[in-house]
Order: structure tokens, then sequence, then C-alpha cells
């Protein structure tokens, strides 16, 4: 493979893509670009067009309208080339029930025509003492675990992530995220297409928002909690009296709600750039504080923002 972090070039341009399944448009000229080097999740609602943007990707479908250029090659034109230096681990991945996990792991070593150590590789996903057990007996969060280290061999240029918390319990949550920036800190492009924004906000720097087929917000999850006009949240700890540091906050503009938890506020802003006044209204009276903690908004009310999953 090559050194991705040596590449100006975008891992994925798509250029007018559209894609029709009769007279069912699922993408409607999308205009995504992914830089290489970076974290980049991919959000939509169900039926937004996410699947059928990986499956072009990866050449399982083709567009009807404009371009998809993946690591500078046409998908049309250089799919064999773009396959041996994409990882991908395809949403629903299903594992041949009578092969073990090594034999996975050395077909696919093959298929890109690499040479492995598949117990190092199985090791890495949390699947060492299950290498030589058919896959057929893996568990749903197993069979994922499976598909991931799949995607791996052969240090991949972009790594294509469809839902691949699906399954997965909280420690092969933290195992994925780990592994997501051990790739990016490589050098590697990693595409992540989920629904689960938990997962997004851990790893992802870029962030792109798919509805009805088209591009519809594109840029970091802090810049995007900033476009939308939704409250924030402050935890203060007065050092003093909590009921004078209540009355204060009360009278304040800003400020849509307090509520007390022991010992700490629990304060309201009607936005989040109005939660630094609160604090400098704070410092300026005779309220002596402790601690205070900032609460952005989260991802989801972005999402809801900007689709109609209202």
């Amino acid at each position: 493979m090559t050194d991705a972090s040596d590449d100006s070039t975008p891992a994925v341009v798509t250029d007018g893509f559209t894609k029709r399944f009769g007279s069912v448009t699922a993408v409607d000229g999308l205009e995504l670009t992914v830089p290489a080097g970076s974290v980049y999740g991919l959000l939509g609602p169900n039926g937004a067009g996410k699947s059928t943007t990986i499956d072009a990707l990866v050449g399982l479908v083709h567009a009807t309208e404009g371009t998809v250029r993946v690591l500078g090659m046409d998908v049309r034109t250089s799919p064999v080339k773009i396959r041996r230096r994409t990882g991908i681990l395809p949403d629903g991945f299903t594992p041949y029930e009578r092969l073990t996990g090594r034999e996975h792991l050395n077909a696919a070593a093959r298929a890109n025509r690499v040479t492995i150590d598949t117990d190092e590789a199985l090791a890495r996903v949390g699947l060492a003492d299950a290498a030589d057990r058919t896959a057929g007996g893996y568990s749903h969060g197993m069979t994922q675990r499976l598909g991931l280290a799949m995607a791996l061999v052969g240090a991949p240029d972009l790594l294509v992530l469809d839902e691949p918390a699906a399954g997965l319990d909280p420690h092969g949550i933290e195992l994925l995220r780990r592994i997501v920036r051990e790739e990016h800190a490589r050098g590697a492009t990693v595409m992540l297409s989920t629904h689960q924004l938990a997962q997004v906000e851990a790893v992802c720097d870029t962030v792109g928002i798919i509805d009805d087929g088209r591009l519809v917000a594109e840029d970091s999850a802090e810049t995007l909690r900033r476009t939308v006009e939704t409250e924030a949240t402050l935890r203060v700890r007065p050092t003093g009296s909590i009921d004078r540091a209540r009355e204060l906050l009360r009278d304040l503009n800003s400020v849509t709600g307090v509520t007390a938890d022991d010992g700490v506020l629990i304060v309201q802003c009607d936005a989040e750039q109005e939660t630094a006044s609160v604090i400098a209204a704070l410092e300026r009276s005779d309220v002596a504080l402790e601690s205070y903690e900032k609460s952005l908004p989260g991802l989801e009310q972005v999402f809801e923002a900007y689709t109609d999953e209202q």
C-alpha cells in the first residue's frame, strides 16, 4: 500500500453523483469530498442514500449520472486498483459459516496479494482465542470484529466502515474507536457511515449529513453545533451560598432556567455563546466559583435540525 498521508489527492470525490433505481432516486447530485488522511463521518436517516453512496465507492453500483473517484481513480475504469487499496466492512457483513477466522483472514490476504500475521491480525480485534473456530459459531459482535479484521488486511489507504458498531458491546466499541484512531495516525483515511451519533462524535474530525440523497451539511462536529440554535448547559459549583448564586442567575436575560443538584447549579442558556456572559456575570458579582463545566448541544440535535427526523 502507499502512504496515504503523502498524497494530497482527496480520498473520495463524488461529482454530481446520482443513482436511480427505476423511478426511485437514491442519491441526487451528491457533491462529496473526503480529504486524504481524515476521519469522515457520513450521517443520514434511513433511506437518505448513505448505503448507496458506500456501495458506489467499492464498485457495487455505478452512477446513473456524475462520477465517483476513489484515491484519485474513477471507480468505473480502475475497480481492481481501488479495491486493493481499500478496506471495507459492509453493513450486515456475513462470513462463511464453515471457515474459521484464520481462514477468512488468509483468504483476504490472498485477494489483496499481501502476507500477514493472522494471529496478530485477529488478536488486534480481540479474536485471538477464536482464530480456529468456524465463523458459524461466532456471535454478532465477533462477526463484526472478524469483518473489521478483514477490512484492515494490507494496511489500506482508505478504510470504509458501514455501521461498524452494530452488535458490539461496550468493550468492542472502545476497541473499534482505538483502531480507527490508530489507522488515522498511520495516515489512512477512514470513512464511517452510521446512524450511531456517539461513534461519530468520538472519532470523526469531519461530519457530512445526507438527506434525500443530497449533502445538506458538512463541517466539524463542533462547527455544526454552532450553526444550530439550541440551548447550552452550564454546571456551576459556587463556593458560598447556592441560593445567592441562583438568585443572581435567574436575573440574567440569557438564562432560561436554573435548578440545583447536590451543591451544583444546572444553568440553561438560550445559546452556546451566552455561557461566557453568564460566567462573566458571576465573576463580577460577590459569588465565588469552585468550578464550572459547559455542555454543548449534542450532535443528535444538529442531525435533527438538518434532516426530516423531527
